[in-house]
């Protein structure tokens, strides 16, 4: 297959030898369960996309989460745009990602089921450079091998379209995964407090509460809050800290946070 998107920040937001990788998200997951016993039923978790020193454990506890009972056999996967300006939604023209782990197969039936929505684009450029879903590839490969993804760079767009293209999707083996960090570059106290306040947001659903002040991921996240009032989905805090408790200094952080929505 020569259709493969190549791997953009391997190196850089998470190590680009094969070892490693598989080395470190075994480790992290390993630690996440110890923490975050599985649940069972969950339909959609939301993970960090930094870099891994900062925000790999925190996403571990997304995917942690996620119960050995689970029938996975596709995933959407939804995240920001960082590296071109976007409104609605773009799905990749690759049939593949690659990381350092191989090749992740894109979910092409999945892709043409949405091409048809008028606010879905299909278009490379915003996939080409973005690291917020290529950062939640490892993990998804050690624990779902093989099983399609379609990766989807949300930007400007209503929460009820996002819900729309999820109900286009929805049954009882798709896993819907939302790439989001929380507050950036606030003094650490003053963004714990911005990223609980978040939290309980999120705690009620309250999808109208939340802006891209408030995670870098809002669109999409708003999007699945909608979709979990809509099927009686509970968000479940699995983890809420900052580059300050990680790996970076307390005076500018970013938030990030983990939860399971069953």
């Amino acid at each position: 297959m020569s259709n493969i998107r190549p791997p953009a920040v391997a190196g850089t937001f998470y190590p680009d030898d094969p070892a490693v990788l598989r080395n470190y998200v075994a480790a992290a997951l390993g630690q996440a369960a110890r923490e975050t016993p599985p649940i069972k039923g969950v339909r959609a978790i939301v993970a960090p996309h930094a870099g891994y020193v900062y925000s790999g454990p925190v996403a571990a506890h997304a995917f942690a989460a996620i119960g050995d009972d689970a029938d996975i056999r596709r995933i959407v996967l939804m995240g920001p745009a960082h590296t071109v300006p976007l409104s609605g939604i773009a799905a990749p023209r690759w049939d593949a990602f690659a990381t350092p782990l191989g090749t992740v197969p894109v979910d092409v039936k999945a892709r043409a089921k949405i091409a048809r929505l008028p606010f879905v684009m299909i278009d490379n450029r915003p996939h080409a450079r973005e690291h917020a879903l290529e950062v939640e590839l490892p993990f998804i490969q050690t624990l779902f091998p093989g099983v399609p993804v379609l990766p989807l760079v949300v930007g400007q767009t209503a929460p009820e379209d996002i819900a729309r293209l999820m109900e286009e999707l929805w049954d009882d083996h798709t896993l819907f995964v939302i790439s989001s960090d929380l507050s950036h570059y606030e003094p650490y106290s003053k963004a714990r407090a911005h990223d609980d306040a978040t939290a309980q947001h999120i705690a009620v659903l309250d999808a109208s509460a939340i802006g891209p002040h408030d995670a870098c991921g809002a669109y999409p996240l708003r999007g699945l809050l909608l979709e979990a009032r809509r099927h009686g989905l509970k968000p479940i805090l699995l983890d809420l800290r900052n580059s300050g408790d990680t790996a970076g200094d307390k005076s500018r952080v970013v938030g990030y946070g983990a939860w399971a929505f069953a």
